[in-house]
């Protein structure tokens, strides 16, 4: 049996930033020495944002750091990164780009069952300084609220 790892890189910061409306699971094209670099952990998904680009959709600014063990053929950390949908998935998220506002945002990356790296995306809206503060006091409410229960 082979060992499954359970590596899973979150953008913490998305939520903070937006409102997701959709969630979808697309798989990544990557190289050989990126997903070695990915089974260690080694990828930040901060910045990164979608893009549709040629009746495709690609994935900008996210981060694999190099293989630390990678030779000359080595990949660039914030290359462009092609995304696999379905194409009722892709359909979907193109009818609705065309909304003003709206983007589409990586919120976590993953490994699956079979080894596969997926990257769950979302469709999202941008918040409002004060959308943050009141997500920011519901927050505050549920931590004092979880400290008297304890």
């Amino acid at each position: 049996m082979s060992k499954v790892s359970t590596i899973e890189i979150k953008n913490r910061q998305a939520s903070f930033d937006y409102s997701f409306l959709e969630k979808y699971v697309a798989g990544l094209v990557l190289t050989g020495t990126e997903i070695k670099s990915l089974r260690l952990g080694k990828a930040n998904l901060t910045d990164g944002f979608c893009v549709l680009e040629n009746d495709e959709f690609w994935c900008r600014n996210i981060q694999i750091n190099e293989y630390e063990k990678g030779t000359h053929y080595n990949h660039a950390p914030k290359r462009d990164r092609k995304l696999l949908l379905k194409k009722s998935e892709m359909k979907k998220l193109v009818n609705k780009l065309k909304d003003q506002g709206l983007t589409i945002v990586p919120l976590r990356m993953f490994i699956n069952e079979k080894g596969w790296a997926k990257l769950e995306i979302a469709l999202a809206k941008g918040k409002k300084t004060f959308d943050k503060r009141e997500d920011i006091k519901k927050k505050d409410l549920q931590r004092e609220t979880a400290r008297k229960f304890k």
